[in-house]
């Protein structure tokens, strides 16, 4: 068992983590919400949506590693754990080496299917309304590969139960946009390239910074060496990792091609309220995962040394979150519309869309109570069976709802209806994970 001590100073800082988070994360809520209105004033209702669309593909992009960013955290932690590290450096130079040699080749790939293809088309965009597509998606394209490459320091840092770190470095690259896009407006440029370049540079920016302060001044001994990178340690990565890419996929096609599909099954200018209710409500959805987020390697670290009472006094304290974001959700329906009114000014969102964004949330959240601690102890094989599926059935049932209906509700009905098996799956796992009766594939 592990000791009282280990206990008590894994929860210090967990809770530092989640206090820190909240101030970075309430910051970067900020942020959001600011960036819309800017957005829109700067791009008009129809770019905007073209502008949101190209940065759900994006998304794509950041999954692109196979998992290793995850695998990265849980293994990091655990060989850290016990005291490992000189392997935690071979870890993490492999996990870079390989991240490496997977962006690259994608962003070759993605920028001759691009220059091959016809993107108006493909996106519903008339080419009179937005100029230079093709050059945005390859500017952006460029942009976001190469720093996905460094954001696994972010992935680093969640590995050593430094979260809030993370969610600085993230937050430093939002306000170095906001910033950036803020003088787009204020020189009066309209130009869908420069919100762009705004958007995805600032990041890598930030990166490029925080590299050498993190490897060459506060964590010299797990600085990454080509010379330490093995096929051995980064199959150690991907083995967990893959299981981690393949329910990042299913996620994508379950919530960022939401957009792509509203864009295509409706107009490009429904994605605008589509995203101003979904952005609303992801505040909760931000909160809940602020506080989620440093118990996933912190449980990590709890069931490497055995230590399964903190992991039960963990979950009752997340038991008491939930109730209060379910309550805090039903006052921001009620209150929906004078919010709209005064945050994007003209800009109509049905009420019945309220409604249904703040059951799927809700969803997420409630399914995420449970998901970040079975992503800690590794056991992943149910999450992956259920995201997997739901990911199938989303796209066609999503296409019905959307002709059945002719309405964005009837969409977003199915994407809480794909949802719920998953939570439900979440939920007896995890009981059956901290009592000792896991069995079969609900132990692994």
């Amino acid at each position: 068992m592990a000791s009282t001590t280990s206990g008590e100073q894994r929860t210090i800082l967990l809770r530092k983590n989640i206090l820190g988070s909240f101030l970075i994360k309430g910051w970067s809520a900020i942020i959001v919400l600011l960036m819309v209105p800017l957005t829109l004033n700067c791009l008009g209702e129809y770019k905007n949506g073209v502008w949101l669309t190209i940065s759900s593909m994006l998304m794509w992009i950041e999954n692109m590693d196979i998992g290793l960013g995850n695998g990265l955290r849980n293994q990091l932690a655990a060989r850290l754990a016990h005291g490992d590290t000189e392997g935690a450096r071979s870890l993490v130079s492999s996990a870079f080496a390989m991240l490496t040699a997977i962006m690259l080749p994608t962003m070759v790939l993605l920028t001759l299917l691009v220059l091959c293809t016809d993107t108006y088309g493909l996106l519903n965009v008339v080419p009179q309304r937005v100029e230079g597509l093709d050059q945005v998606l390859v500017l952006t394209i460029v942009l976001v590969c190469t720093t996905f490459i460094l954001k696994l320091i972010g992935n680093f840092y969640m590995g050593l139960q430094l979260p809030a770190v993370s969610n600085l470095l993230v937050a430093g690259g939002q306000t170095l946009a906001l910033a950036a896009t803020w003088l787009v407006w204020r020189f009066g440029s309209h130009s869908l390239l420069h919100v762009a370049l705004a958007a995805t540079a600032s990041p890598l920016a930030v990166y490029l910074l925080a590299y050498p302060w993190t490897f060459f001044h506060r964590y010299p001994q797990l600085r990454p060496s080509l010379r330490l990178a093995t096929l051995a340690q980064a199959k150690a990565v991907m083995t967990m990792g893959v299981k981690f890419f393949i329910m990042q996929m299913s996620s994508i096609i379950l919530f960022m091609s939401a957009n792509i599909l509203i864009s295509h099954l409706f107009t490009p200018a429904m994605v605008t309220p589509y995203q101003v209710a979904y952005r609303y409500f992801s505040i909760m959805l931000v909160a809940f995962t602020v506080v989620c987020m440093p118990y996933w390697n912190a449980t990590t670290d709890a069931w490497e040394r055995g230590d399964m009472e903190w992991i039960r006094r963990a979950t009752r304290r997340l038991n008491i979150m939930t109730l209060a974001i379910l309550a805090a959700m039903t006052i921001m329906v009620l209150v929906a519309e004078p919010v709209y009114a005064k945050w994007v000014p003209g800009l109509h969102v049905e009420r019945s869309l309220t409604i249904a964004m703040a059951a799927y949330i809700f969803i997420l959240i409630y399914s995420m109570r449970y998901s970040y601690f079975i992503n800690g102890i590794g056991k992943l094989w149910l999450q992956l069976v259920f995201t997997t599926a739901a990911a199938v059935a989303f796209i066609p049932l999503a296409w019905l709802a959307a002709r059945l209906t002719g309405n964005i509700t009837g969409f977003l009905a199915v994407m809480c209806m794909v949802n719920l098996p998953g939570l439900v799956a979440n939920r007896m796992q995890f009981h059956k994970l901290i009592t000792g009766k896991a069995k079969g594939i609900w132990n692994k």
